[in-house]
């Protein structure tokens, strides 16, 4: 296993980019701007190396970008209704960043701050501090994400918070996957599984409604299997009001704290599979419905909408405005601990 660094200037100061590289020659590239993953590196059936995550061509690019290329945002991930919640009797006003909504924490968020980073063996360990009333939000807090990349081609994510002040919190990460290169063209060829048998209704600004609605029967429905682009033009509200996909899938047979398989995508010409696994309650999954017009990619092409896959395991959006939705709400003395897997394999 090695660990190579390099650093990059941009307008935000000083940016790191570490490179992981396992006993395979597989690797996985992270920044600290935004706790980003960068590049992953993997075979194909045949054993020919691609990079199959989605990303730009300099450091500078992933600052304030639409599609959240890669980064951990935060301190709330996903939509929260009118930037607006109540906690413990007092209404919280957050910066309305997507119509007329708050989105992964603000105009800012966690993903445009530069993270402290430490680096040892197969792990990276980056950490930052977001402080009492930023974007709106109560209480400092401390946030840890540590990616630990394996020989087996897994890159495991931990995510760890800690608050001063009852607060709500939600991390997970926003990489866009294309199993056949990140160069390569849309993914709605791709396969998609998923191990749930609900999902969140929302309203035209994907807001859940609160309903739970059971997937059988609908476009939604990934329980057997399902290639992306079969019903994504499909005439359905949750379709129609996100461009795609752009939905919350509730995990069958969730239990706080358990890690269990969620996703399974599967590229039939590369033979890569990606194996989603976590200890979260829900998964968002878009199909990056907005990507044209990013920055320049890394292989210095442009992006098209659906080039790419996002399947971000996180607490479920809107849920401090839900009570019937798993809390999100993080007391002092308390500790916020999520894990992600993504594991690379072939078929």
């Amino acid at each position: 296993m090695k660990i190579e660094k390099k650093f990059e200037q941009t307008p935000r100061g000083e940016v790191t980019l570490i490179t992981i590289t396992n006993d395979n020659g597989a690797s996985v590239t992270l920044s600290t701007l935004g706790a980003g993953i960068v590049s992953v590196v993997v075979p194909d059936r045949d054993g020919n190396m691609a990079d199959v995550a989605l990303g730009y061509g300099c450091a500078a690019d992933y600052i304030a970008d639409g599609p959240c290329m890669g980064k951990t945002p935060g301190r709330y991930a996903n939509r929260i209704a009118k930037g607006r919640f109540t906690l413990a009797g007092k209404e919280y006003e957050l910066a309305v960043n997507n119509g007329p909504n708050a989105l992964h924490g603000g105009p800012e968020g966690f993903m445009n701050k530069i993270w402290k980073e430490e680096s040892r063996g197969s792990q990276v360990k980056m950490e930052y501090t977001s402080v009492d009333g930023e974007e709106g939000y109560p209480g400092t807090l401390t946030a840890t994400v540590l990616y630990t990349w394996t020989n087996d081609n897994e890159l495991i994510i931990d995510y760890l918070a800690v608050c001063d002040k009852k607060t709500v919190v939600n991390l997970t990460n926003h990489a866009y996957f294309n199993l056949d290169g990140e160069g390569a063209g849309s993914v709605l060829g791709h396969k998609l599984t998923l191990a749930a048998s609900r999902y969140l209704p929302t309203d035209d600004t994907l807001i859940p409604t609160g309903e739970m609605a059971p997937v059988e029967g609908t476009p939604m429905d990934f329980t057997k299997g399902r290639v992306l682009g079969d019903d994504i033009k499909a005439d359905f509200p949750a379709l129609n009001y996100g461009k795609g996909y752009d939905n919350c899938w509730v995990v069958d047979n969730w239990h706080k704290h358990t890690v269990a398989p969620v996703a399974r995508l599967e590229a039939e010409h590369s033979g890569r599979v990606l194996e989603v696994s976590t200890s979260q309650p829900a998964a968002q999954v878009y199909t990056g419905n907005w990507l044209s017009g990013c920055p320049k990619s890394k292989s210095g092409k442009e992006y098209a909408d659906y080039d790419g896959v996002a399947i971000e395991c996180q607490g479920m959006p809107d849920a401090p405005n839900h009570r019937n939705f798993p809390s999100q709400i993080l007391g002092p003395g308390e500790v916020y601990e999520q894990r992600i897997i993504y594991k690379f394999a072939t078929v």
